[in-house]
């Protein structure tokens, strides 16, 4: 079954640039696999050295973080959306670096 997986802004030039791609499989982990395999540049920014999904890439299948809905094995059905959100991390130094801090 096909299902549309959204491609944030971040990884879409190693997606061939493209904002959605339809991948094949019964789980978001099979439509990870199906992804990374036809984009392959994908795999460090998704994964770890063995296989893992990386602790700041959120997955959701429709709005649901699959965190809370079975991880990797939550079910996917051809109307559902796979969206990939990493997370971003950064922020202020607290006038550490630059000097100055005003809130």
């Amino acid at each position: 079954m096909s299902v549309s997986i959204h491609i944030p802004t971040a990884l879409r030039p190693y997606a061939d640039r493209q904002a959605t791609v339809e991948a094949e499989g019964g789980d978001v982990a099979e439509l990870l696999q199906h992804l990374v395999q036809s984009h392959p540049q994908l795999r460090p920014h998704l994964f770890t050295a063995d296989g893992q999904l990386r602790s700041f890439v959120n997955v959701y299948v429709n709005d649901e973080d699959i965190r809370y809905t079975g991880s990797e094995r939550t079910p996917v059905k051809p109307s559902d959306t796979l969206s990939i959100i990493p997370s971003i991390a950064g922020g202020c130094c607290a006038g550490r670096c630059c000097g100055s801090h005003r809130l």
